[in-house]
This record gives C-alpha cells, structure tokens and sequence, in this order.
C-alpha cells in the first residue's frame, strides 16, 4: 500500500462483530492498513464467484472524498489490470460500493510479504540463504519485465514504471511463488504529467527510492530495478543497504550511491554477484542493466536450482506463518474487540506518545534562555535555541564570541559540540581566504558577473568559494557564502535568516507559522536540526524535507541575480569545507533560473523587440569545454537552432515551434550563450 511508513502488518485481524457487507464482498479480517488505504480478506457474497478467498482494497473514510485520493486510487486499479504475469498478483476486478466507495478486488496470496519473513528473520538473528534471495529477485524480475513492456488495448507500449518495489509490496506464498503487488504510486509515462507522478512518488518508501527520484530528477524504468537491486542487497546482508542517524541521512546515502555495506561483504557472496548489483545500483541509469530482462540474465548463474530455492522459500514463510512471534502476539491482541468497533487506526502519529512534548501546547515547552557577548563586548540575550541558531546561522555570532549556553557558563561557540556545527567552515571570511591568496575573481555584483564566475566553475569543474556582499534596489540582501566542489553547487551560507528553512517552507505553504513555531519550541530535543525536527513531528516527510533543502540552496543563489549593488569574491580552492548536507547540484540549469530572477515575466521580449532582426551565430573561437557541458535542453536547442547565422527572431521561432519553451526563455538563454561565447551577435 501506499504509504510514508511500512504499513501494519501480522496475521490478518479478524473484524470486530463478525464480517462486514462491502459490495459484493464479506470483509473477514483486516490485514494491513497505510497511509490511504487498507486491505482485507474477504469472500464473494455470491457462492458461486470464484475464488472463494481474495483481497479487497478500499481507501480510507478520510480519502473516499478526497479527487486527488479517488484518482490515485482508480489509476492504480487502471495501471494493474493492464499486466498479466504469473509473477504478478491478478485483480479480479474493481469498482464502488453501495456508499460511493471506491475498491480493488485482487488475488490472495496465502504466506507472507518479504518484509516480514525478513523481520523475523532477523529477530531470530539469521539471513535468508543466497539462492533463495537471488532465486526472488528473479522472480521480481519477471514481474517487472512484465510491468514494463506492458501495452493497452491498441497495441501502444503503457510504459509503466511500478516506482514502489519493495520488501512489503513482495508477496510469497506457502509454496514459495513470489509475486509483486501493489501499483499504487505506479505511472504509466504516456499517460501521467510529471507534476502528478512527481507528487505521489514521496509517497513510496524512500529507503528504496533511485537517485534520481530522491534527487527530483526525470526517472525511467531503470529505477525500478535500482529498487530491486537494493531489496535483494537487505536480502543478502541481513540489514538495509542504506543506513544513516536519521532520514536524511538514509537520503543523502542514496543519491550519493554510498554501497560499503554491499562492497565490504563481497567474500561472503558467491563471485560476480556482488558486481551484478552494483551494476544495477550504478548512479547513473545508464551505466545500468538496460531491462529487467538483462538484469536477470545478470543473476541467472547464480540461480541454478530454482526448484530447490522456491521449495526452501515455502519452508520459510511457513515457519514464519506457523511459529508465534512477538508480531503475531500483538496482532492478536490489536483484534480483540474493541468499543469503536470497526473503525481504522490513524495511519500515523506524528510523535509518539512517549514523548513528552507530543500533548504540550507549544507556549508550554519550557527552555533555560541562553545569553551571548561577542568579541567586540555586544551583549545578547536572553535568547531561545532558535533565536540563538540562527544569530549562528546567518552570522550575527561567529567563532571566538561566547555563549552562556542553557545556563552552562560562558564558552566559545567552537566549543560548545550543540553549537559549533552551525558555523562555517573554519577557512571562510567574506574577505578573504587565508593561504589562498589573492582572489581569482573580483567584480561589482551583476547577472553578467555571476555568470562569468559560474561559466569557470563549470568549464573547469573547480572547487572553489564565492563571497558576495551587496543588496537589491529595495535593500534586501546580505552576505552571502557558495561553495563549489567539481564543477557543482556545494553549500551555501546566508545572513538572512528569512532564508533559513523553516521560514522557507513557509514560504512554500508546506508547514504553517504556528507549525513551525511549535517545530522551533521543541527543536533543542532534535539537535537543532530543523529538518529532523519536521520529519519526527511528522509535519513534513522526508523525502520532501530532501528537496526543499536542495531548492533553498538553488534559490539562495539564484537570488544573488537580482542584487544590484555589491561586490563578488572568488578564490579557487583545492577543497570544499565538509558540511552535513552537500547540495550536489549541477549549475547549467541553475544560470537559465537566475537570469529569470533577474529578468522575470516578460522584461526580456520587451529588451529584445527592437533587435529581433539582428543576427545570431556560432562565436569564434570556438569554446569547446563548454560547448560539451550537459546544458538543459532549451539551450541545447538555441545553440542548433544558432549553427549557422540567423536573425533572432527565426532563432526564437524554430526553439518555440512545439510551444515547449516560451519566447522568454530563449532570449534569456540566447543571453547566457553569448555571456559564454558558444554564440556571438555578427
């Protein structure tokens, strides 16, 4: 099922009162609930419907209303009957009940999911043999060559990307067939936006997401086999393949494709295994197995005996369906009737109810103020955490001023271990870096001047720091501190602290102001990280916690295009400072976006009305460092449509022809080519 956390699973709860009329069914038991909907065991009213035992799905009351909800719900019922595989659990049908319900009646498969065999495989503190683990992620193989190659009624190839392959959405039965379900966040690409697919995929478990996705990034079918590699990687290590103190740990693991757990076993595995899935655990989606087809064939050699490996698996899931467990215990108790009767569990409670704050008000949270004096002998205080973070963060208190920290006596920042994280590297000022030198680069701040500093970072993938001070016409601005590693957007630091990330999302209308007030009282119990903080309170998931902090990042710079007054340092580095969450992204998309902060609407059209008759083409010399960079697409197509010499105004109507890209893109574009000299006005 669908869902921001593993849904509830054991052996299925038997309702309250006996079972339930629900269309043309008898709900018997319930055996999973998530986030949007809930599954049950149940028969056909009707006798003579065969079979005699199935699944039914149904959303949850708060969804039945909800369009988004009843969409998601009826796509999936949509994208499921359009694959038939043995490997592959069959949906009998679908439709609404007598109350306006919608429902998918599907398959039973008698045994258990591969997340909890590998529970409680651990608690029994074993690991699922190797042949049997690869003889499953063959058989998960099959399913999604299945899902992928599926066309609908004309013939036409659906290309559906399943985007929810893991351990609870594998169902194995007693006599050890695997089979993949649940399509719930399924997309076909011929049939979806990217804005609808981009947003039911956060609801996906993010332990098992791509690259890619976790980086917001177009995705393919490749991801689903990303998945899969790192499902049979649990499978094989006994424990999951990304690991980190919290979920943006887990995140950052992923995108950075950190695989040591996988490597450092490789002797245990049989030999080619191991380079197998890190093949299909590769960064890039196209250093990856092309199919689930080919994939399969990578693991064939090591499935030799799957008749023997499916007849051990439905030992194990026997074991585990017939051996009382601590799961099982609790799942008993959980059905024992109860006085609401039938109604569901809420699908998650955002903190738990041990914590002390979760029944609080937040003017109830009581913290010990701190106090603060800086070198120059200013006197601060007294201050909340927060306040006191971000008098940190944007650099009202740096290294060397003292803290009276909760009531601890007064210290340096840098050593009070709560506090020093929030500095900044130790080597930045905003003047100067010492033992680098003279700076590099020095100007007055400009769109033109900015693009010059990105243009060499990029060209010569440097590691490098840019310094900026200055404001807008309006007066807003700062000091602003990006660092660049290999040719990307690293970190940056800013003193305005209506850009730290909470007011961010508000901004965005992801979290409200009484949220965040409430995030900031309790945030002392989660280190000072706000992000953690969001994602523990369940305000915010993960995965879009991830992508806000990228986002702030590109808005942080792309902000600087709008600065009118101010000046730009930069020093190239032989190293980026080392910081918890490393940006990583890539600047060509980022110069496109800063020149609309700097040019927003239609100012560029306006500029460039009286010169849509000048003439546009290749600059000389060639640059051919650049040339070669990955630009987005927009640019790629306004340096062919420029090959040879063209008035720019037939240069805008070849880019615009399909009516992807607005004239005013390419004219900004058409700017940032010739600030390149890839193209020059003749």
């Amino acid at each position: 099922m669908p869902s921001e956390s593993p849904p509830q699973r054991g052996v299925p709860r038997s309702l309250s009162g006996g079972s339930a009329r629900f269309g043309p069914y008898w709900l018997d038991a319930r055996v999973a609930v998530g986030g949007t909907a809930e599954v049950y065991l149940a028969h056909p009213v009707d006798p003579a419907v065969l079979p005699r035992r199935l699944i039914v799905k149904r959303l949850l009351p708060q969804f039945v209303q909800d369009p988004e909800g009843r969409t998601m719900f009826e796509r999936e019922a949509t994208l499921h009957t359009q694959v038939h595989h043995d490997n592959v659990v069959t949906v009998f049908g679908s439709g609404v009940s007598d109350d306006g319900e919608p429902y998918l009646a599907m398959e039973y498969v008698e045994g258990a999911d591969l997340y909890r065999l590998l529970r409680r495989l651990g608690q029994e503190g074993q690991r699922l043999p190797v042949h049997v683990a690869v003889y499953i992620g063959r058989e998960v193989l099959r399913a999604l060559s299945s899902v992928h190659s599926a066309r609908d009624a004309t013939g036409s190839p659906l290309g559906i990307i399943h985007r929810d392959v893991t351990p609870s959405n594998m169902y194995l039965s007693h006599e050890g067939r695997v089979k993949l379900g649940d399509f719930g966040i399924a997309r076909a690409t011929n049939k979806m936006t990217m804005r609808n697919a981009q947003s039911a995929m956060i609801k996906g478990k993010f332990a098992y997401l791509a690259p890619e996705q976790v980086a917001s990034e177009p995705f393919d079918h490749r991801a689903d086999l990303f998945s899969l590699a790192v499902v049979m990687a649990e499978m094989l290590l006994g424990k999951p393949l990304f690991a980190g103190t919290g979920q943006l740990a887990v995140l950052l693991a992923i995108r950075d494709c950190r695989i040591d757990a996988l490597r450092e076993a490789r002797n245990t595995f049989p030999p080619g295994l191991t380079e197998a899935l890190e093949r299909a655990l590769s960064r890039d989606p196209a250093a990856r197995y092309p199919s689930a087809t080919a994939f399969g064939a990578g693991l064939a050699v090591h499935d030799r005996d799957p008749v023997s490996s499916k007849h051990e698996l439905g030992i194990l899931v026997r074991h585990v369906q017939s051996n009382p467990s601590m799961e099982s215990m609790v799942a008993s108790r959980d059905s024992m009737p109860r006085s609401s009767g039938n109604e569901p569990k809420k699908a998650n409670t955002p903190v738990p109810p041990s914590d002390p704050s979760a029944d609080r008000k937040t003017g109830e949270y009581t913290q010990i103020p701190s106090r603060a004096r800086t070198e120059r002998g200013e006197e601060f205080g007294p201050w909340p955490f927060a306040r006191l973070i971000e008098a940190i963060a944007t650099g009202q208190l740096g290294r060397g001023d003292l803290v009276d920290y909760m009531g601890g006596g007064m210290l340096p920042i840098e050593e009070i271990e709560d506090l020093a994280r929030f500095l900044p590297p130790k080597t930045s000022t905003t003047r100067q870096m010492p033992g680098l030198g003279t700076p590099d680069f020095v100007d007055d701040i400009s769109p033109f001047a900015l693009l010059q500093v990105l243009f060499r970072v990029i060209e010569g993938s440097e590691t490098g720091a840019l310094f900026s001070e200055g404001s807008t016409e309006h007066g807003e601005g700062g000091r602003k501190e990006i660092y660049f590693k290999r040719g990307k957007l690293h970190h940056i630091a800013s003193s305005n602290a209506n850009e730290l990330l909470g007011k961010f999302l508000v901004r965005r209308g992801q979290i409200s102001r009484e949220e965040l007030d409430f995030a900031l009282a309790v945030l002392p119990r989660y280190a000072g990280r706000m992000g953690d903080t969001l994602i523990s309170l369940g305000l915010v998931n993960a995965v879009d916690i991830f992508r806000a902090i990228r986002e702030q990042g590109r808005d942080r710079l792309t902000d600087l295009f709008a600065w009118t007054h101010g000046r730009l340092t930069y020093y190239l580095s032989p190293s980026a400072p080392s910081v918890e969450f490393p940006l990583d992204l890539d600047l060509p998309p980022l110069l496109l976006a800063g020149l609309e902060v700097a040019q927003p609407n239609d100012t560029p059209l306006l500029a460039f009305r009286p010169h849509l008759d000048a003439v546009l083409g290749p600059a000389t010399p060639p640059r051919p460092r650049l040339r070669n960079i990955a630009w987005p697409r927009v640019m790629m197509r306004t340096l062919e449509a420029a090959s040879e010499p063209r008035a720019l105004r037939e240069v805008v109507a070849v880019v615009t022809r399909g009516a992807e890209f607005p004239a005013n893109d390419v004219l900004r574009t058409v700017q940032i080519l010739v600030a390149a000299r890839l193209l020059a006005w003749l």
